[in-house]
């Protein structure tokens, strides 16, 4: 049994916040290439959804990309990795993915939120190796387990935020 109630749903006893409803979505965003998470619901687990590669560096085409994702998956947040250089300082690749970021938040309707992505793809291809993948399938595969592992950081910060305020209270 379903029961709404203000700005909450009970099923069976359980209360749900339907803020929870809608998921983030993490890119990891390159010159020629997009990794792609998605959190669930509760915004607990990070899945890795796919690596795109793209055969020119075309705006259109990766915003057409994260527009897709965005409809398919029910996102309501993205984020979106910054490349920040190992002083904690923006380069120009990081211009590139602030401008892009300006668009997609401009195309989606939806806020887009920068986290540091420093190391990501180097643990990425670590984990990758170690599960004794071949260079190739690494190749094909990096980005999306780099957005993963950005998304599941972002996660468990929010829910250790979450933990203290509650102890707080």
């Amino acid at each position: 049994m379903k029961v709404a109630v203000g700005l909450y749903t009970w099923v069976k006893g359980v209360e749900v916040n339907p803020s929870l409803k809608k998921k983030i979505l993490c890119l990891d965003v390159g010159e020629k290439s997009i990794g792609a998470a998605i959190s669930d619901p509760s915004h607990t687990i990070a899945q890795g959804i796919c690596s795109i590669r793209f055969p020119t560096s075309s705006l259109e085409e990766k915003i057409k990309c994260v527009k897709e994702l965005v409809l398919s998956h029910e996102v309501g947040k993205i984020i979106i990795g910054m490349p920040l250089d190992l002083k904690g300082r923006e380069g120009e690749q990081a211009k590139k993915i602030r401008e892009f970021a300006r668009i997609v938040e401009k195309a989606t309707g939806l806020p887009v939120i920068f986290l540091d992505e420093r190391f990501t793809t180097l643990v990425a291809e670590k984990l990758l190796k170690k599960g004794g993948l071949s260079i190739k399938k690494r190749k094909k595969l990096k980005d999306k387990v780099a957005a993963t592992i950005l998304l599941q950081d972002y996660l468990n910060q929010i829910k250790k935020e979450e933990d203290e305020k509650k102890e707080r209270r």
